[in-house]
């Protein structure tokens, strides 16, 4: 009958082998799933949530004002200019940038909460923020989400219809600088339109492999 447990025969005792246990201990996760604007970051992050997937999703502070239907501390950590410099102050957030006059930031406390508790941290963040991270945090796994082409990523952005014309072109100069990031990633994924549950199956695939790592580092914040 095959053992349950490796184990190792030190004279009449029988001592298990501790990788074995090592291996059945949680292996939280930071994910930073990133990409150029109008790729899908959110609806990728929404259809994660909607499948359940047991992990933590960080929320970002910010000093700007909440819009309507927004819910504090669900969408963003809403707070003040003094309040987000504290933060700043006392070296407790991961990343920060300052983005049309409105600061936003990644709060270390939310995310070393959700990684000592076990569960995978999953943040949501810009091109130049996710390089922040992967300097700070060489563990952190990060994915590059992209469109089909670029022509296909243009045309989602002026579908979008949020901006005027020089804002998007604006939008469209920024996403195609970012599109040359993307080997600064460790993984890209191609973000078909009408196949977002494939998109998120190739996150959990690759979340299961990192997990699986015999080189795997915990994070420490």
């Amino acid at each position: 009958m095959s053992q349950l447990h490796p184990v190792l025969m030190v004279g009449t005792q029988e001592v298990t082998f501790s990788w074995y246990e090592a291996l059945q201990a949680p292996r939280p996760l930071l994910v930073v799933i990133s990409g150029p604007s109008g790729v899908g970051k959110d609806a990728t992050i929404g259809r994660m949530k909607e499948r359940g997937y047991p992990c933590h999703f960080v929320v970002t502070a910010t000093t700007r004002s909440r819009r309507p239907g927004e819910i504090d501390h669900v969408d963003y950590h809403f707070v003040s200019e003094a309040a987000f410099a504290e933060l700043l102050r006392a070296g407790e957030l991961l990343e920060h940038a300052e983005v049309y006059g409105q600061h936003k930031g990644i709060p270390k406390s939310e995310v070393r909460a959700a990684l000592q508790s076990g569960h995978d941290a999953i943040m949501r963040i810009d091109v130049q923020g996710a390089a922040t991270i992967q300097q700070l945090v060489p563990q952190a796994v990060t994915i590059f989400l992209t469109a089909e082409s670029e022509a296909a990523l243009i045309d989602r952005l002026r579908r979008r219809r949020t901006d005027d014309e020089s804002q998007l072109r604006r939008r469209i100069e920024a996403a195609r600088s970012e599109l040359q990031r993307c080997s600064e990633f460790k993984y890209r994924i191609v973000n078909r339109e009408c196949s977002l549950d494939e998109t998120v199956d190739k996150v959990f695939a690759i979340m299961v492999a990192e997990k699986s790592r015999m080189d795997w580092q915990p994070v420490a914040l």
